[in-house]
């Protein structure tokens, strides 16, 4: 007997009247795993620079440390999602965390050693736990009721605002916890994230119970439930199939791409403009409290409004972000504002994409489907950012705003298309 057809018999039967139940023990465990995993990401990442710099030697090699994270985050997003379609989400965010907590501590060992390639190495392992906090959002969905996918998704996302906020205060400590012990100080932050990753690797291996995809699948229908119907092609198939998943994907990338590369860049114009290391962790903060604290708002504005409003608005806010992130000209208020703008928008586009993509495909291919997102929307933001590097040596931060707004035209003309295409079909019948 396949193994699969094992792990299935594991999830049922399922009693229905015990889904509410299940459902609220299955966000308060991806909560309390986010929660965990966003400290342990935000806390190694906050000396990741640092750390590459002394390690490499190099300045200008410094920014392949991040760099590196993110390309581990991309590359292990499908190897990811394959599991998580044979075998459930449980043994995928295991994994993921697991792969993470020994990149955290390839990177002290290469930290100890003075190994700059063994340093990539375990930051592109380390990336492994973002794909695991990536993809809490989508098993937040999978029980959801339809009209409350979004807000369920966005409930798991708002829980990152504590460890991204938590994470870079405690990275201090970390690295004068590890001085006695022959470790560089800045690679501390990544012995602490170890240790994390391996309490939320345990965590969700106890708590979450039943598997919410297996229990997912196991309440759709007989016909949805053989392996066929749920190959890594089958899910890129049917991405390709629907319009308004290729409108998902296609919102998660272009809104993550414009954000990374106006957010990268922002501290480089601050400082610029006289602004000192006080003034630009505050914008940051103000930033990164727009991407997360406000996404339960987003996630019921979806809900109620609809998926393409949510996307709607996406564009709008970071189309005003980039033009009043890119005039401001040294005006720090504006900048600030900006800044925050960008992580609404980013909130409203990745909530609302990420449910409509849930919306859009097979309960069968959803988690390949998913995988596909989170693949890439790390690779173009990947793009984005090594571009906006460019940009700015040879042009100025406002050509790199002016791009970004640019790079969103696309994505509302498909909007707007896509609106279209669905009031003629239900006209038509």
């Amino acid at each position: 007997m396949p193994a699969v057809t094992a792990v299935e018999r594991s999830a049922t039967p399922v009693d229905v009247a015990a889904i509410p139940a299940l459902r609220r023990r299955t966000s308060a465990v991806l909560i309390a795993s986010q929660i965990l995993g966003g400290l342990g990401v935000a806390t190694g990442i906050a000396l990741a620079v640092v750390l590459a710099e002394e390690v490499s030697g190099a300045e200008s090699l410094s920014g392949l440390a991040p760099t590196a994270t993110v390309v581990g985050t991309a590359v292990l997003s499908m190897p990811l999602a394959a599991l998580m379609t044979a075998r459930g989400r449980r043994p995928g965010l295991v994994l993921a965390y697991l792969i993470g907590a020994l990149g955290a501590g390839v990177v002290v060992v290469a930290a100890t050693v003075g190994s700059f390639p063994l340093l990539l190495a375990g930051m592109a392992m380390f990336g492994a736990a973002s794909s695991a906090n990536l993809q809490a959002r989508f098993a937040a969905a999978d029980l959801a009721e339809p009209d409350r996918r979004a807000r369920a998704i966005s409930n798991v996302v708002w829980a990152t605002t504590i460890g991204a906020v938590l994470g870079p205060n405690i990275a201090a400590p970390a690295g004068r916890s590890v001085t006695g012990l022959g470790i560089p100080a800045a690679a501390g932050p990544f012995l602490w994230a170890a240790g994390v990753f391996v309490v939320s690797a345990v965590l969700v291996a106890v708590l979450l119970r039943p598997d919410p995809l297996l229990t997912a699948r196991a309440l759709s229908p007989a016909e949805q439930r053989s392996p066929q119907a749920r190959s890594l092609r089958a899910g890129v198939g049917a991405v390709a199939a629907s319009p308004r998943a290729r409108l998902a994907l296609g919102t998660v990338a272009v809104c993550h791409t414009a954000m990374v590369s106006i957010m990268s860049m922002t501290p480089i114009e601050l400082d610029h403009h006289g602004a000192g290391i006080d003034l630009i962790g505050f914008v940051i903060s103000c930033h990164i409290a727009g991407m997360y604290a406000f996404s339960p708002l987003m996630g019921r504005l979806s809900d109620r409004l609809g998926r393409l409003s949510g996307i709607g608005l996406a564009v709008g806010l970071l189309v005003c972000a980039a033009l009043l992130a890119g005039t401001a000209d040294g005006h720090h208020v504006q900048t600030t504002v900006g800044l925050f703008l960008l992580g609404l928008g980013w909130s409203a586009g990745m909530v609302a994409g990420s449910a409509l993509l849930t919306d859009s495909v097979p309960q069968p291919v959803r988690a390949a489907a998913q995988g596909l997102s989170d693949l890439l929307m790390n690779a173009a933001a990947g793009i984005g950012g090594a571009a906006a590097g460019l940009v700015i040596a040879r042009a100025s931060y406002g050509w790199l705003n002016l791009l970004a707004a640019c790079l969103l035209l696309p994505l509302a003309a498909l909007m707007v298309l896509t609106g279209r295409g669905r009031r003629t079909v239900a006209a038509g019948s």
